[in-house]
């Protein structure tokens, strides 16, 4: 059977090149005589993997050495605790909820101490970035935090907020190496792979190494502990190994393609075919304030459920994959991440425009 085109979010589409080159190593990785997944995570043949990962990703980014990398377990999820009780000293952290998964965040900190919304778009069903450029950031919080890339609604970030001297914060697991980014502006930038970079399973900690300490807020447990981690080379206890050897892999390829700025490229080029056709389009229009629109996260809807319906069954049958939008929001969401190629948007469009004539 062919390959569909797969327009998940997450888990979502992997350069079919990787897919390949791990299979063929999938019984014997480089002479091992053996699978990756089955190796020792103490072996030096996968500390060489490991670490050939980290200096590929810093290479990448860009990331200085008073950054650490973290290759962690837990998902993105997992650091809505995580970041709090490591780094909410004060007990007060601020928060710009921009979609559902800043406001989870925003939510869990409250447990662990004030967490003020500083900022939402949640009048207009997150549909907008709200203006950063002067907020009311608390004197005493300890970090600024933001979702900078919506998966569900389809909003980014173009600039940064103002956090007025404060730590930023910032979670980005579907823009994650999608275009090149300066890793000094952020106290710590975080996300799960499996959009734009590897298998579930996995989520990158990128963490300037004076916010790794040992003063964490009472009874965090060690294994959610930026310091555990940073001082055991995320090898404190077993790694998820195979999601970090696809990383490494993608890494690669990303580098091959030209790095984050033909990344960019590549990814405006996708987007550009889908919006400027949306933007033409009697049927289908675009939910997103035309200045926050996402590379990587493209939401549409006809205006009736039925057809949206329709929509998302006929393009399945012809191999369009999960174009189906998020429950909370319903519609159609297409997710164009690095590994989907041009030619996958251009069919995708071809398809609606098909759709649109047929319908209308």
């Amino acid at each position: 059977m062919a390959r569909v085109y797969n327009f998940s979010a997450g888990p979502a589409v992997l350069p079919e090149e990787v897919l390949r080159e791990a299979a063929e190593e999938m019984l014997d990785y480089r002479g091992s005589g053996m699978s990756v997944m089955e190796m020792s995570h103490r072996s030096k043949t996968y500390q060489g993997i490991l670490d050939e990962a980290e200096a590929d990703l810093r290479e990448l980014v860009g990331i200085p050495n008073d950054y650490s990398v973290l290759f962690l377990q837990g998902g993105a999820s997992q650091q809505f605790a995580m970041i709090p009780m490591n780094l909410m000293k004060n007990r007060v952290a601020d928060y710009i909820v921009t979609g559902q998964w800043a406001k989870k965040a925003w939510q869990e900190a409250s447990k662990y101490g004030k967490a003020n919304k500083i900022a939402s778009s949640e009048d207009q069903t997150f549909s907008y970035i709200p203006d950063c450029s002067d907020l009311p950031v608390s004197a005493d919080a300890d970090y600024v935090y933001i979702c900078e890339n919506n998966t569900i609604y389809g909003t980014k970030f173009k600039t940064l907020p103002d956090t007025k001297g404060k730590n930023l914060v910032a979670d980005v697991s579907s823009c994650f190496l999608s275009e090149p980014v300066d890793i000094t502006k952020y106290g710590l930038m975080y996300g799960g792979v499996q959009k734009n970079i590897g298998p579930a399973g996995v989520v990158i900690v990128i963490i300037r190494k004076d916010l790794i300490t040992e003063d964490v807020l009472p009874g965090t447990p060690t294994m959610l502990r930026y310091q555990i981690h940073a001082d055991s080379g995320s090898l404190y206890n077993t790694p998820p190994a195979y999601g970090i050897y696809i990383c490494g892999k993608v890494f690669k390829w990303i580098k091959k393609m030209g790095g984050l700025s033909a990344m960019k490229e590549h990814n405006e080029k996708k987007a550009a075919i889908l919006y400027n056709y949306l933007d033409e389009s009697r049927l289908f229009r675009g939910t997103v304030r035309r200045e926050d629109r996402s590379l990587m996260n493209v939401p549409f809807v006809t205006g009736s459920e039925e057809l949206d319906v329709a929509f998302v069954k006929a393009a399945k049958e012809a191999g369009f994959e999960n174009l189906k939008g998020h429950r909370s929001v319903g519609g159609m969401r297409a997710s164009i991440y690095n590994a989907m190629p041009v030619v996958g948007v251009e069919k995708l469009v071809a398809f609606m425009r098909e759709f649109e004539a047929q319908t209308l």
